[in-house]
């Protein structure tokens, strides 16, 4: 790598999850880990006083200043405000947006030193305000955006580099026709793509930019919710920071559901608790 041309960093700026990714000194691609090592960072904000904390210790003050955080801001872009207020100001969602490609910027620059040239993911579906406002959201984090590109051209692309489509030496004379399916924290997208040599062609897409993980999460949490009320007739979610406990359980759970058959959902509140059972 030349420090003195530093290379197009790739960023996928998601819904729930971002992280950073990078060519390495053979031309493929890694994924970079962040300051606290992992490879994906939520893409949640906590406003702590006068400090913005970005990720995993945001997730963490769910439970105890859920009123101080700022989630799933990529649903509010097109936007002129975010919906909620925040530190008594409500923000546009491409400045939530860049206090998150800030957080990433800082964590990739210890790795692989100052750059600012970024290709920015965004989901097939997405309109041209959507776009126009991830644009946005990379210059206010001081990046250079050369281009914004679908989710699934991205995805199509990665699948290429393994198969060893993008040699220079490869000639595929037979085109293949692949199905992308990309369903994220807060989107969905399908597309059909025809790969011939290194072209890689959208025949076809359709997606819905507000279907994704965050909703399996939240019809958990409606379903917990609505048994305490059955029981107790209180419900949780009127109290921001219960709400905030239950949806780490819920999305905890429905991690736990890949390998389990069935798990419990727990859930107090005002001295009141349950155990819901959920299965697959």
């Amino acid at each position: 790598m030349n420090p003195s041309n530093p290379p197009a960093i790739g960023i996928d700026l998601g819904t729930t999850f971002s992280c950073v990714s990078r060519l390495d000194d053979f031309g493929r691609p890694i994924t970079l880990s962040n300051a606290e090592g992992d490879k994906s960072t939520p893409s949640v904000i906590f406003f702590d006083g006068t400090d913005v904390v970005i990720g995993k210790e945001a997730v963490k003050a769910k439970g105890t200043d859920m009123v101080h955080i700022a989630e799933c801001a990529k649903r509010e872009l097109g936007e002129r405000l975010f919906e909620k207020q925040l530190a008594g100001r409500q923000y546009p969602p491409e400045v939530l947006q860049a206090f998150i490609l800030n957080k990433l910027r800082l964590d990739a620059q210890s790795q692989v030193g100052d750059f600012t040239k970024v290709v920015i993911t965004v989901p097939a579906y997405f309109d041209e305000a959507h776009r126009k406002a991830t644009q946005d959201a990379g210059y206010i984090a001081g990046f250079d955006v050369l281009d914004i590109i679908n989710e699934p051209t991205s995805a199509a692309i990665a699948y290429g580099a393994q198969q060893g489509l993008l040699n220079s030496e490869s000639q595929n004379t037979e085109a293949s026709t692949i199905l992308v399916y990309d369903l994220g924290g807060g989107t969905f997208d399908v597309t059909v793509m025809k790969i011939t040599d290194n072209v890689f062609a959208a025949l076809a897409t359709d997606g819905d930019v507000r279907l994704g993980g965050r909703d399996w999460d939240q019809r958990l949490v409606d379903y917990v919710s609505e048994e305490f009320i059955r029981q107790f007739g209180l419900d949780p979610r009127d109290d921001p920071n219960t709400e905030g406990r239950l949806w780490r359980e819920c999305e905890d759970v429905k991690h736990t559901l890949t390998a389990r058959s069935k798990a419990n959902i727990a859930c107090d509140y005002q001295g009141q608790s349950i155990r819901t059972e959920v299965t697959r």
